[in-house]
């Protein structure tokens, strides 16, 4: 079944570093150790068709202007976005990926300590850097459906409570909370406190923008609404995103870090060609819907119990201990990431590529079956 992809070139030769955070112990393969050879890298959430032909033309065009900044650009970039959201240039700001996006909104409103909610399991960059600048996280966990439990969440606000912070789809569980639900709770929620709704995977959804929660800035709402580049468009190593918020709350961070500064010119001009190259957009879509029902149907008949998936990940319990498996699969030549939640090891995998999948599902044969 894998064979021609065992055949491949090594992605990179990693290994194993153990993380511990939160009460959720993650392990994942670092760059900064030789020691396995890679031939399916699905530990990252990347995506393995992209950039687009567009994007990867803009960006080396734009090589040529590297010896200048590219604030111009950026805010052709900003226009550009805005009308897109259904939104003016000013509720935009943009950053290198939307994780430090995340960081920034996490460091400008915890200087003065408070608390910041969110699910658990959850998405954990922007609650880490809320902590080390001294935030107190609350949590509630998902249902057992894996959904965000909204109403669990609303009465988990207190006066202390300065952010609530929701993944939708949520990492690492891939899991969904219905959009109308997910609408109520804000409307609701942000007149007391801001919400920040962190939409990375959203567009792996039909209909995107039915279910986006922007439309919610739009109408003067305090929510703050993270979409990326480095899913969908599969510009993850050329690091770029944005959020849309309300104009007082982008002035508001922007007195304190800055948005574009740290932003390549290049990077700006291959997100504008790849907002234009729908073609290629909906290419990665369905070909990792594609890549997501085959690894389901074969976790499945394996005997595994994986979470439905709305994104290009999937994750599921495993017997053996996370460490084991991790490094076992690398073995293999494939890179996963494995979680402890509850007390219990969890296999998360990246959608690569179909003879990917197919490497990925012989080794998981050969090391759980």
């Amino acid at each position: 079944m894998a064979s021609g992809m065992a055949m491949g070139p090594a992605l990179g030769t990693l290994s194993a570093r153990p993380i511990h955070r939160q009460g959720v112990r993650s392990y994942y393969y670092s760059e900064l150790d030789a020691a396995v050879p890679l031939m399916a890298k699905l530990n990252a959430n990347e995506n393995p068709f992209g950039p687009s032909p567009m994007a990867k033309l803009a960006v080396m065009e734009a090589a040529s202007k590297g010896n200048r900044y590219g604030h111009r650009e950026a805010f052709k970039l900003m226009e550009v976005i805005a009308e897109k959201e259904g939104v003016t240039k000013d509720h935009i700001m943009l950053g290198p990926g939307s994780t430090d996006l995340l960081e920034k909104v996490a460091l400008t409103s915890f200087m003065d300590g408070g608390t910041v909610l969110s699910a658990a399991p959850a998405y954990m960059s922007l609650v880490n850097t809320s902590k080390a600048v001294g935030a107190t996280w609350n949590n509630v966990h998902l249902t057992p459906d894996h959904s965000h439990d909204l109403a669990g969440m609303k009465a988990a606000i207190n006066d202390d409570t300065k952010l609530v912070y929701i993944c939708n789809p949520n990492n690492p569980t891939g899991s969904l909370t219905p959009s109308e639900d997910l609408k109520t709770f804000c409307k609701e929620v942000s007149d007391k406190v801001p919400v920040f709704v962190d939409e990375a995977y959203l567009e792996f959804l039909p209909d995107t923008m039915s279910k986006s929660m922007v439309g919610l800035v739009a109408e003067g709402k305090d929510v703050i609404v993270a979409r990326t580049f480095s899913k969908v468009h599969g510009m993850a190593g050329l690091r770029i995103g944005y959020i849309v918020a309300k104009p007082e709350r982008i002035e508001k961070l922007r007195k304190t870090v800055r948005g574009t500064m740290g932003l390549c010119i290049t990077s700006i001009h291959g997100a504008l060609a790849s907002l234009k190259d729908e073609k290629f957009q909906a290419k990665t879509v369905a070909k990792t819907a594609e890549a997501r029902e085959y690894t389901f149907e074969k976790l499945t008949s394996m005997g595994f119990d994986p979470i439905p998936s709305y994104t290009s990940f999937m994750i599921f319990p495993i017997s053996m201990p996370g460490e084991e498996a991790l490094e076992k699969m690398g073995e293999k030549g494939v890179g996963i990431r494995v979680f402890s939640i509850d007390d219990s090891d969890w296999l998360r995998v990246s959608m690569g590529t179909m003879p990917e999948m197919e490497l990925f599902v012989n080794a998981l044969g050969q090391v759980l079956g």
